[in-house]
């Protein structure tokens, strides 16, 4: 074997991970451990061409969790390495980069630090992320470990779109304003897009529209990142799962008064159950939502027709900010999954040389397979392309080990015109065929 990478996505309670050979260009393992710190812990372990495996072992901490992870990718049986030296390199996520990291960077002690500075942005994500780090650093101390950040691909914004109108010492002292996140997603799919296009990356404008439980819309002028519908925090934007999008922040304050909460319990009601499930209060998941309108549910119905209608206005404005688009993009699980909401948001956008071809859309469901959606004279394509946050892990990863990054031209072997596609991608679509 060449270089084997291994990615880690450390969240509070799970530790999901993919082991990925590079020369061969194809994962050769992936799998999570869940209830990581809350009991009742389990892995589920996934080898190409083999059965699935699931192991139940308590891991009270990321550090028995990665030690499992690493036990299971060695194991005689369902394992794929003969021992961990195999490893070269891990590439982890991290939520919040801050305005501290623009790009991947090699982690280091300073580093660290910098990501612990971060915790008050980004309180529920960038404690496990930096605890899994440190737990797989110790582990394994002696290859090197890359951080990938989800708010760097949004460093590019101009001061124009990231600083909000509220008194600037906020921004000087406390460093509110505008960060993204979703940033591995848009990067994957612009650059997918750019690819489909037959163009480089730094000829196109594009809109990606990141749609699954969080949801999150990004303008591409030139392959940068210009604006995006997340803010200071992933609250601010489009209708979420459980997330409100953006609302009057008046409305903080009125229910704190009326139902005599805190400004925070406002906040996590705004986070945790509004959104669609809000609306519906029933439903987070858009396939309950999707067999809810069927049955004639006339809140799921206006769930959706919110939630689109938000995507239609952001798109639209989006198109202005840009001028000129070549394509619009959706991913994620909603976004790849449910041709209905893509269908209402792009609904009556002709005007803007936007037109979906409505059969086309229909059957672009599966999210192993790009799609084109659009009509063959549409002015602005329209793609449906499913996300792989990970590659982009593995490249960063091999970039920064092999001293050659540059993030202006990020996938120089995955996404050469020739075309890439992934092999376990290529086995489904010759099933599928």
């Amino acid at each position: 074997m060449g270089k084997i990478i291994l990615t880690l996505n450390c969240g509070s309670s799970s530790v999901k991970y993919m082991l990925y050979d590079w020369d061969e260009r194809m994962p050769i393992a992936r799998g999570i451990v869940e209830r990581v710190t809350i009991g009742g812990s389990f892995i589920k372990h996934e080898v190409y061409k083999k059965e699935k495996v699931k192991i139940e072992r308590e891991c009270p901490t990321h550090k028995e969790a990665i030690n499992l992870i690493l036990e299971v990718l060695t194991h005689k049986e369902y394992g794929v390495l003969r021992d961990i030296k195999g490893i070269s390199a891990v590439g982890h996520r991290v939520v919040h980069g801050g305005e501290a990291f623009t790009k991947s960077v090699i982690i280091d002690q300073k580093v660290l630090d910098k990501f612990k500075e971060l915790y008050d942005l980004a309180p529920l994500h960038n404690p496990p992320n930096v605890m899994g780090i440190e737990a797989a650093m110790e582990i394994l101390p002696d290859i090197p470990h890359i951080a990938v950040m989800d708010t760097a691909f949004h460093q590019t914004m101009p001061e124009h779109a990231y600083i909000y109108a509220v008194p600037y010492r906020w921004y000087r002292e406390y460093r509110v304003r505008r960060y993204g996140f979703h940033g591995t997603s848009h990067l994957y799919v612009s650059r997918r897009a750019a690819v489909l296009l037959n163009k480089r990356p730094d000829e196109v404008n594009l809109i990606t529209c990141h749609i699954g439980n969080g949801a999150s819309i990004t303008a591409i002028r030139k392959g940068v990142s210009v604006d995006t519908s997340m803010g200071f925090t992933p609250l601010e934007g489009v209708v979420m799962g459980t997330r409100s999008g953006d609302i009057d922040p008046a409305i903080v304050g009125f229910i704190s008064e009326r139902e005599n909460l805190t400004a925070q319990e406002v906040i996590t009601i705004l986070n945790k159950k509004s959104g669609v499930l809000g609306i519906t209060e029933k439903y987070t998941d858009r396939r309950d939502i999707e067999d809810a309108i069927e049955r004639g549910d006339e809140r799921a119905l206006l769930a959706m027709k919110i939630e689109a209608y938000r995507i239609k206005k952001y798109i639209g404005a989006y198109m202005a900010v840009l001028g000129h688009v070549d394509a619009i993009v959706f991913t994620a699980g909603v976004g790849e999954m449910w041709p209905e909401l893509r269908e209402e948001a792009l609904k009556g956008m002709e005007n803007l040389g936007v037109y979906l071809d409505r059969e086309k859309n229909l059957k672009a469901k599966n999210r192993n397979k790009e799609f084109i959606v659009s009509k063959e004279d549409s002015p602005v394509k329209v793609f449906v392309i499913p996300t792989d946050e990970e590659i982009v892990f593995v490249e960063d990863v091999v970039a920064l080990i092999e001293g050659r990054y540059d993030v202006h031209t990020k996938f120089e072997y995955s996404f050469q015109k020739k075309g890439y596609v992934n092999k376990l991608r290529e086995e489904a679509l010759k099933k599928e065929a």
